[in-house]
């Protein structure tokens, strides 16, 4: 019962994450409606009677696309027969993802990613409210919030990060290995804070401001740790924002 929630977790998840400064130019509505009535024909058309619903999710079901953002649409079907297709409609790229119905049912008893990606899907095709009834699934799952990580799982945590600091001083001299191994320790670290935290995962261009808005103090590391202008700048803020994180938490039991 200690790696529960807290009630005051919980209830910051539910917060809404605080808008850009400057939000991306809009687009046409319009257009785009009508790249989604010739997306949903095609998917249509694909699968037939097999096809229980379709949802659109992502930055599309969130009114919140830019001229460079793909449409995602999940084709939920009757049997196992799944599977992912990428097309284009006039000027944008929509992925389609194929899944079975029950699957995703079952899927979102356990799944990290999807009760935050369903939760505020759009429905654009349905068969006996299908796609409305997974949708409150997920927001039901949603306000569960994750799972808790155990004490094993938080260690291992812990000592991932460190691992990748650890392997980008091993190449501090070789300055383009380092870098690249950077990306995969913040990576690494935004996985933590979302699982030690208690929230669930959020999309990439939300995940900044997620975070300041949750940890001020941990938001403010991690924003200089990725804007300082050397990466040596940069492993001491990344040092300093794992230790906070990381501050309640052991280091892997010694056995020599």
């Amino acid at each position: 019962m200690d790696n529960m929630p807290t009630r005051e977790e919980l209830n910051a998840e539910l917060l809404e994450v605080p808008e850009p400064p400057e939000a991306p130019p809009p687009v046409d509505q319009p257009s785009v409606e009508r790249i989604l009535s010739s997306a949903l024909a095609y998917v249509r058309g694909r699968r037939g009677g097999d096809l229980v619903a379709t949802l659109l999710v992502g930055s599309g079901a969130k009114k919140s696309l830019t001229a460079h953002s793909d449409l995602d649409l999940i084709a939920l079907v009757k049997g196992q027969d799944e599977g992912d297709e990428l097309i284009r409609i006039a000027d944008r790229h929509i992925e389609i993802r194929y899944r079975g119905v029950a699957a995703c049912e079952e899927e979102l008893a356990y799944s990290p990613r999807l009760p935050p990606l369903l939760r505020k899907a759009r429905v654009l095709f349905e068969l006996e409210a299908a796609g409305t009834a997974l949708v409150e699934k997920a927001q039901q799952r949603f306000r569960q919030g994750p799972p808790p990580a155990r004490l094993s799982e938080r260690i291992r945590l812990k000592t991932d990060c460190l691992h990748w600091l650890g392997k980008i001083d091993d190449f501090a001299r070789h300055p383009a290995t380092a870098h690249y191994l950077f990306l995969g320790f913040v990576e690494q670290l935004i996985q933590a804070f979302f699982r030690l935290r208690g929230f669930w995962l959020t999309a990439p261009a939300d995940t900044l401001r997620f975070i300041s808005s949750r940890d001020a103090i941990f938001g403010g590391l991690f924003e200089q740790m990725l804007t300082a202008p050397t990466l040596e700048t940069r492993l001491e803020f990344a040092r300093e924002a794992v230790t906070l994180l990381f501050k309640e938490i052991p280091n892997p039991q010694r056995v020599d």
